[in-house]
């Protein structure tokens, strides 16, 4: 089977963080975006929920494109952004059935506690599953697949936290900002902070084999 394509990673970035900068416009300017979500509002629904409810759906709409964008480039469904799309498009439609800004603010803390608790329990027992998560980009050896493990694990419950702090303290505006760009700066950030252990137990793709 031939290799996955790779996508480049300015590309790569900018489908992630296009469906953020999205949410954001959309809910700071939602008449932009009235002929998407129009039809399906009842009237007179306060300035408020028209907001939340449009933003929702531009993101549900931007983060479909994203990953059939990501499909079409690659000709392979990119394991973490397939679940957040999916967690997106089932939280976002709660969010509408009920009209309650709740279900979308929660999909991150359940999606992070879903990422942290699977790459923990897995490194638990003794399976590595950040390797498929990141589609094999990286090539390290054993020891530094289970140290980034559970440093990812770690960092995806922090967000999780993170997420419920800002959203039970803070007005829905504050949320958005931190959602579309505060999340991202972090998590590069912190994926930056890695690379001394990614350079210190690197290897050739070849030797990595031995290891799984």
């Amino acid at each position: 089977m031939p290799a996955n394509k790779r996508i480049n990673p300015l590309l790569k970035f900018g489908l992630e963080l296009g469906p953020l900068v999205l949410f954001f416009l959309a809910n700071s300017k939602p008449a932009l975006f009235s002929w998407l979500v129009a039809p399906a509002l009842p009237a007179g629904l306060p300035a408020e929920k028209v907001a939340i409810l449009t933003s929702t759906a531009v993101l549900m709409a931007s983060v479909v494109v994203a990953l059939v964008a990501s499909w079409v480039l690659t000709k392979h469904w990119p394991i973490m952004p397939l679940v957040t799309a999916v967690a997106v498009l089932f939280f976002g439609g709660l969010t509408f059935a009920f009209q309650d800004k709740t279900f979308i603010q929660l999909k991150p803390t359940i999606v992070n506690l879903l990422f942290g608790s699977a790459l923990l329990i897995g490194l638990a027992l003794d399976k590595l599953l950040l390797p498929i998560a990141l589609d094999s980009v990286l090539h390290l050896d054993e020891e530094g697949w289970k140290k980034l493990t559970l440093r990812w694990g770690v960092f995806f419950f922090v967000l999780a936290g993170l997420n419920e702090a800002v959203r039970l303290t803070q007005s829905w505006d504050v949320w958005t900002g931190f959602k579309s760009f505060g999340i991202m700066p972090l998590t590069l950030v912190f994926a930056l902070a890695q690379t001394p252990l990614i350079m210190k137990h690197e290897v050739k793709a070849e030797e990595e084999k031995e290891h799984f």
